[in-house]
């Protein structure tokens, strides 16, 4: 009998991890001038909670996020798909850092990318 499949989660070292891959790409984000003035207004301990929170419930880890729904929590933001890509491109670069086959990266970056018309002004508040 073969073992299962570690998830991404475990992949990407579980909470430590997590906490890792949070810390390096919000630094990259916050860094970055299209991207930081949406988050003047956010404290960073809890953009960064939350966004643990989030990853390792889109990475099949045990902790579910308990954030405001996307939508809300974007939506009037002005954010546009040029700057979810951006966002993305952060992500990629800071993946680049962690121990995951290119297969793993793009199912991370596959999971995230559904989320974008939750977050850009396409969003539909209802939805």
């Amino acid at each position: 009998m073969t073992e299962p499949k570690p998830s991404l989660y475990e992949r990407i070292g579980g909470a430590d991890g997590i906490v890792r891959l949070v810390s390096k790409f919000y630094n990259l984000v916050l860094a970055d001038p299209e991207l930081a003035p949406f988050f003047q207004h956010t404290p960073v301990d809890r953009l960064l909670n939350m966004q643990q929170e989030f990853f390792s419930s889109a990475l099949d880890g045990p902790i579910r996020y308990t954030g405001r729904s996307l939508v809300e929590a974007h939506h009037g933001r002005g954010i546009e798909m040029g700057h979810f890509s951006r966002f993305v491109q952060h992500l990629l670069t800071t993946l680049k850092d962690f121990h995951l086959t290119d297969h793993e990266i793009d199912e991370i970056i596959a999971r995230i990318s559904t989320q974008a018309n939750k977050v850009t002004e396409d969003a539909n508040v209802d939805g």
